[in-house]
């Protein structure tokens, strides 16, 4: 059993580095550089020039998304036995944001249309089919915004089914907990008060980036403890 749930975990750590290079490369670095809040021509400009880079930031999304619903899923498998309820929950809040994730790569792939192909421009005029590409880009970039609801509140069910499982450190679960918190908060000052957000998100961003690396190093280093509890409560009903 310890052996198994050792090489589950590890399943685990790998689709969560995965999920964590493919993201981190489309919404770390393809996203900011193509999209300039406010200036279409600069965005449409932007898309031009990195036609290549765009493809790849698109195929990158879809990746993501993938391999986010094939770590839940794994991870549904090692933590149902805690809670079935929460667990479910827990897959429920990555497949809504999977689906986000997506349909952002849909925006973000039809601004490149848009921006690249002149029978926009012929429609539309060139202010006119840059001003759409920005458009589709705005679109994107809120959307992932949105869509970080849900990888916040992701992150609670886990770190609730992680502290209680037995399987994991303590302190793992309450760091997950609070990284999906921070998720939320991030998000709320994105859309509430604007003015301050860029202020406040180099810093409150931090302990949701701390929770989840170390929730991947965990998994691939350690994977699950040897002396669990809820293993051991198992062993008891057994030898009952």
């Amino acid at each position: 059993m310890i052996n198994s749930n050792k090489k589950t975990a590890r399943i685990a750590g790998i689709l969560y580095l995965l999920v964590g290079i493919f993201g981190g490369f489309a919404e770390g670095f393809v996203d900011p550089k193509m999209y300039v809040a406010g200036n279409a021509t600069a965005t449409a400009a932007n898309l031009l020039a990195n036609s290549n880079m765009v493809r790849m930031g698109v195929v990158s999304h879809l990746l993501d998304g993938t391999f986010f619903v094939f770590l839940a899923m794994v991870l549904y498998n090692l933590l149902k036995e805690v809670n079935k309820r929460v667990a479910r929950g827990m897959l429920i809040l990555v497949a809504l944001a999977t689906g986000i994730i997506c349909l952002n790569a849909v925006f973000q792939f039809e601004g490149l249309r848009v921006a690249t192909e002149n029978s926009y421009a012929a429609s539309f005029g060139k202010g006119g089919s840059d001003a759409l590409a920005l458009l589709l880009l705005d679109m994107q970039h809120y959307g992932t915004l949105i869509a970080q609801v849900f990888f916040g509140l992701w992150l609670i069910p886990l770190g609730y089914l992680c502290e209680k499982s037995g399987l994991f450190a303590k302190w793992l679960g309450a760091v997950l907990i609070l990284g999906g918190v921070c998720y939320i908060i991030d998000l709320l000052a994105a859309f509430l008060v604007p003015t301050i957000s860029q202020e406040i998100h180099g810093f409150v961003i931090i302990p949701s980036a701390v929770a989840e690396i170390s929730m991947v190093l965990y998994l691939l280093i350690v994977g699950v403890k040897t002396n669990s509890g809820l293993l051991g409560s198992r062993k008891v009903k057994m030898s009952v």
